[in-house]
């Protein structure tokens, strides 16, 4: 055990030399050459001594057991047995530090070489190399384990390391945290700071806003006050306005009452012989006179004091002029009176003279020079004319007292068979447009099965005019009805609606006759000018009835504008003038228009015999021929332009004479529209007419 501690004492002094930090072979001579490239390589145990770790070190622990217990001597006797120590398996390739990249002749050759030493070593030698394998373990097991402490260390440093870093980043993290608070305090303090400001802004904001509040009560106060005075003083005006109003119509009532009275002395002129125009022409006059302040007054509002002073004058020179003319008529009575007289006189001499049985004949008195008189145009319609009116308005009263019953009636079937009638026929007129001729084809038949007693479609129920015996009578009025409403908003508005309007009467008209009569009806009953018709003023009637009579509505003592009454009766004359030239394309030809063209040549000339009226005869004629008259010329021709000579030259200058400077607009018009027809001799087809291509639409 001393020697063999010794070895290791000396193992570790030549491990501590320089050159023991050499790589050393004990086989070196017999290598050779081989031994320099060696010194070149890399110092590495050969893989001999993993032989030597595996199976000498254990036995060499067993051994130095066995020598604690037994005697060195023994030891040593068996360290020289070269029997005891195990032979390598892998030969003695396991001394030689060549590379496993050594080709494998050249390892046999090596194996060949070294195997003889090998076996010839000694014991000592074993047990030398065996120290050193056993020391190199050792080193290596120093090594591990310092390796593994330096390891335990590092991760004991990391681990404080890891802890330190985690101690400083809660610090962090709770100074952050400290941070946020405080500038969570501070945006707070900030806040509320700012809501204090707000809160006394807010606090004089209202103290301004109530003391604006004040300020504007009082103004509104004020305000209120004025606006009541403002009403009062409106109030009164209107007042004002409604007694002189009253008392307008009350001298026109007046005046036109008088007017009669002058007209009424029209008898005396025949008899007494003497011309009483003048007072008739004057007496017209002052009653346009105080009609135009009445129109006037109604489009501006309410009359005025000078109105009022300018209608009054008229009225007293009106009742002067009928004083004047009473005493006229009594001086021409006294005068035919004394002439009579005297021509008694003068024939009882001559019979005194001559016997009583000489008798003579008296000569018939002459005409004037040159035998032509002047006659004015007629203010009345013709007997004919008024017979035909008067028939209509008869047909139209029979059939409203024919569904009397059903208008009147409380029974809850009968009011609803009565409003479903009623949309079923005025529904469909209501949907006439120029879309397509498709359409209006869908609509005539809708309309012609309802008057045929077949049952249609309407508000999704079936209706028919079987629901009620009078059923039949009520469709047939609100149907016509409706068109001449058409007519009054629908083509009053759009002129162009007239034709296809126009078209669906007359096809109706044509197949249900008392359908037109009725049309014609309400069209004369609303627009007189249709007929045409000038109705008179009838003593004791009032004022606003006379108006009514003339077309005009008249809604709580208050009648209409003039433009508005014109663009009415403009509509109604544009549908009439249309119905006249049209015909339902798919009825029979070979029956005649129920109220053709011949219809509007008479209307024409009834209205040319007539004396015009300011405003609206020249709108009339206007309307009626720019419709009816491209019709009118293709069916008289020459008598048509006759005709429309005869307007130019005789009748434009009676219009313009009874126009005043505000109303020219409609005869202007007029005018040029005639005049460009004569320049280009032809009536251009009217805007709006249905071509054939329309009913293939």
């Amino acid at each position: 055990m001393p020697s063999e501690g010794r070895c290791w004492e000396t193992l570790q002094a030549l491990r501590s030399s320089d050159k023991g930090r050499l790589c050393y072979h004990r086989d070196w001579l017999l290598r050779g050459e081989d031994v320099l490239e060696e010194c070149r390589s890399v110092p590495k145990l050969s893989s001999y001594s993993g032989w030597v770790v595996d199976h000498v070190l254990p036995h060499m622990q067993e051994n130095q057991l066995s020598s604690e217990t037994s005697e060195s001597s023994r030891s040593t006797s068996d360290l020289e047995q070269p029997s005891c120590v195990p032979k390598s398996p892998v030969g003695t390739p396991a001394f030689s530090p060549v590379s496993s990249a050594t080709p494998d002749g050249a390892e046999d050759k090596h194996e060949s070489q070294h195997a003889e030493p090998m076996a010839l070593q000694s014991s000592r030698g074993i047990k030398v190399e065996g120290c050193i394998r056993m020391y190199e373990l050792v080193h290596r097991m120093r090594g591990r384990e310092g390796l593994r402490q330096w390891q335990e260390e590092q991760e004991r440093k990391v681990r404080a390391l890891s802890e330190m870093a985690s101690e400083q980043l809660k610090r962090f993290d709770e100074r952050k945290e400290l941070k946020h608070h405080k500038e969570f305090q501070d945006l707070r303090e900030v806040m509320e700071k700012s809501s204090r400001e707000a809160l006394g802004h807010q606090e004089k904001l209202k103290a301004e806003h109530r003391h604006r509040a004040k300020i504007l009560n009082l103004k509104l106060r004020e305000a209120e006050q004025q606006r009541l005075k403002q009403v009062e003083q409106e109030r009164l005006r209107k007042e004002e306005g409604q007694v002189r109003l009253r008392g307008l119509y009350g001298l026109q009532e007046e005046v036109l009452h008088l007017n009669q009275q002058l007209d009424a002395s029209e008898q005396h002129k025949d008899v007494l012989k003497v011309d009483l125009s003048a007072f008739r022409t004057r007496g017209n006059q002052l009653c346009g006179l105080v009609s135009g302040i009445i129109r006037a007054t109604s489009e501006n509002g309410f009359p005025t004091a000078e109105d009022q002073a300018v209608a009054e004058r008229a009225l007293q020179e009106m009742r002067d002029l009928l004083t004047s003319l009473q005493q006229e008529i009594a001086r021409a009575c006294e005068d035919k009176r004394r002439q009579d007289l005297e021509a008694q006189v003068k024939r009882r001499d001559s019979h005194m003279q001559q016997g009583p049985e000489v008798h003579r004949e008296t000569p018939a008195p002459s005409q004037g020079p040159g035998g032509k008189q002047n006659e004015d145009l007629q203010v009345k319609v013709q007997d004919s004319t008024m017979r035909w009116y008067h028939q209509l308005q008869d047909v139209s009263s029979q059939c409203v007292l024919a569904f009397e019953e059903l208008t009147n009636s409380k029974d809850s079937q009968a009011k609803k068979v009565k409003m479903d009638l009623q949309k079923a026929a005025t529904i469909p007129v209501s949907q006439i447009s120029t879309i397509a001729g498709s359409k209006l084809k869908e609509i005539f038949d809708k309309i012609h099965n309802l008057l045929s007693g077949k049952p249609v479609q309407s508000g999704g129920r079936s209706v028919s005019v079987t629901l009620n015996p009078q059923g039949l009578d009520f469709v047939q009025y609100k149907l016509a009805e409706k068109f001449v409403k058409q007519g009054e908003e629908e083509v009053a508005s759009h002129h162009e609606a007239a034709f296809p309007i126009a078209v669906v009467a007359s096809g109706i008209w044509e197949l249900h006759p008392r359908v037109g009569d009725l049309i014609l009806a309400h069209l004369h009953r609303k627009c007189p000018y249709s007929v045409p018709f000038y109705p008179p003023f009838k003593e004791g009637m009032a004022l606003e009835d006379y108006q009514r009579t003339l077309g005009y509505q008249v809604k709580d003592s208050k009648v209409e504008q003039q433009d508005n009454f014109l663009k009415r009766m403009s509509g109604m004359i544009r549908l009439y003038a249309a119905i006249i030239q049209l015909r339902w394309p798919y009825g029979g030809r070979q029956q005649i228009h129920p109220h053709g063209l011949n219809h509007g040549w008479r209307w024409l000339a009834q209205i040319l015999n007539m004396e015009p009226l300011s405003d609206v005869t020249a709108t009339l004629l206007f309307d009626f021929l720019e419709v009816c008259g491209n019709a009118l010329m293709k069916q008289y021709q020459v008598q048509f332009w006759k005709m429309i000579l005869l307007i130019k030259e005789d009748y434009f200058p009676r219009i313009e004479a009874i126009t005043s400077s505000g109303q020219m607009g409609s005869f202007i018009r007029l005018k040029q529209f005639l005049e460009k027809c004569l320049q280009r001799k032809e009536i251009p087809v009217p805007k709006g007419f249905l071509t054939s291509s329309f009913w293939r639409s």
